[in-house]
C-alpha cells in the first residue's frame, strides 16, 4: 500500500522548522556555526538524554505511541516513532538558540 502524502506532514513540519531554526543559527553564529564540534557534541548528547528518557517511559508503560494520519508509521523502537527522533534534535536545538540568543542580547544590552 502506497503512502499517502499526508503520512509525512509532521516530519515535513518539523524539518521545515528545523531548517528555519538552522537558517537563524547561521545568520547570527550562536550554536552550531559558532563552534560546531561543540555544539554536536552538546546536540547528540541532550537528544540521547531525551531519547533514555523516552525509552524508561516507554518501558515503565508511561509513553505509548498512538497511530495519527499525519505519521509516516516508522518506528525505531516499540512505541518510538522516528518523528520522535526529529522532533528531540529540533527541541535541543531550538533550546540551545534561545538560550544563546537571550545571552547575546543582555550582554549587548549591557555594554550599551
Amino acid at each position: 500500500m502506497p503512502a499517502e502524502l499526508t503520512d509525512f506532514f509532521y516530519l515535513a513540519a518539523l524539518l521545515g522548522s528545523s531548517g528555519c531554526m538552522l537558517l537563524l543559527d547561521w545568520r547570527y553564529r550562536l550554536f552550531l556555526f559558532r563552534q560546531p564540534l561543540r555544539a554536536l557534541l552538546v546536540l547528540a548528547l541532550g537528544t540521547a538524554f531525551f531519547l533514555l528518557w523516552d525509552v524508561a517511559g516507554i518501558a515503565l508503560g508511561i509513553f505509548l505511541h498512538g497511530p495519527g494520519p499525519y505519521m509516516t508509521g516508522i518506528m525505531l523502537g516499540p512505541e518510538l516513532p522516528l518523528e520522535e527522533l526529529f522532533f528531540l534534535l529540533f527541541l535541543c536545538h531550538l533550546t540551545m538558540v534561545l538560550v544563546l540568543g537571550a545571552q547575546r542580547l543582555l550582554e549587548s544590552r549591557q555594554q550599551r
